[in-house]
């Protein structure tokens, strides 16, 4: 019985990959539409790939045209080809605006897009690409079903953003041994900070921009010191409003220590 069932399978197997052959290399549109939908339906989204890329040229305006695009879209989305699934999903919603999948399709478009963004010390234009699209999807369908999912990734990609801005800011104070430009680590932190004033990564920025003022001012020439340690000593006030709690405390605690220690020379 077992033997009956393998070589009945084997049989399936072999007319399934022997009609796609044959769809493969048939001019009949009809024939690959029809084979196309089969390994669709099946989940041999990579075979379909290749058939709805051979009838697709052609086949925009033809009845059953809206669900052949659609199912293309979702093979290249089902097999992670992130970008050609981002301008399938695109392109239908844009060719059947009142189809019922037209949300979907213009979720997906934005979702797929999103998976392009690459890690944050990369280049981000793909990340402003994808935040575009979604703001875009959200802004069109305000009700729509994926709204918090859309809302998610957006944060997230936001999130990507502000990590890369914050390290580039970071650099000046972190980078370079003695010719770091704590100076400059200020002015990049304070711009940071009034440019993502909500950002997750405040509390970081304030740290930094604070060590980068302790630095400065306990190195500076006498005649701008007391003005400097004054400045260090303003930076550690606004981290601990910030957060009383903050992780640096310690650290931060000792270097205001020092700070007042170093202003006592200025107040005989």
């Amino acid at each position: 019985m077992n033997k009956i069932f393998f070589i009945l399978i084997l049989a399936i197997t072999l007319g399934s990959c022997s009609s796609y052959q044959k769809a493969l290399k048939s001019e009949d549109v009809t024939l690959k539409y029809e084979v196309a939908t089969k390994m669709y339906d099946a989940g041999k989204y990579t075979k379909a790939i290749r058939l709805f890329e051979q009838i697709a040229p052609t086949y925009r305006g033809k009845p059953g045209a809206e669900k052949m695009f659609y199912m293309f879209a979702q093979s290249y989305y089902k097999t992670k080809q992130n970008y050609l699934a981002g301008y399938q999903f695109e392109s239908f919603a844009s060719s059947y605006p009142k189809s019922e999948k037209v949300e979907e399709a213009a979720y997906l478009s934005a979702e797929s897009y999103s998976k392009e963004s690459p890690r944050y010390s990369l280049d981000q234009g793909s990340t402003d690409k994808a935040i575009d699209k979604l703001q875009n999807f959200i802004n069109q369908y305000p009700n729509s079903q994926y709204l918090p999912q859309a809302n998610v990734i957006i944060k997230d990609l936001r999130e990507k953003l502000e990590k890369k801005a914050f390290e580039i800011a970071k650099q000046y104070n972190t980078i370079g041994g003695y010719t770091r430009d704590y100076s400059a680590a200020i002015k990049a932190l304070d711009n940071f900070i009034a440019d993502y004033p909500g950002t997750p990564f405040k509390e970081d920025a304030l740290y930094y921009r604070f060590d980068s003022a302790y630095t400065l001012a306990i190195n500076s020439i006498e005649n701008r010191k007391k003005e400097r340690l004054d400045f260090a000593k303003g930076a550690y006030a606004a981290l601990i409003k910030f957060n009383e709690s903050t992780k640096y405390k310690e650290e931060a605690d000792k270097r205001l220590e020092a700070i007042e220690k170093e202003l006592q020379q200025f107040s005989n």
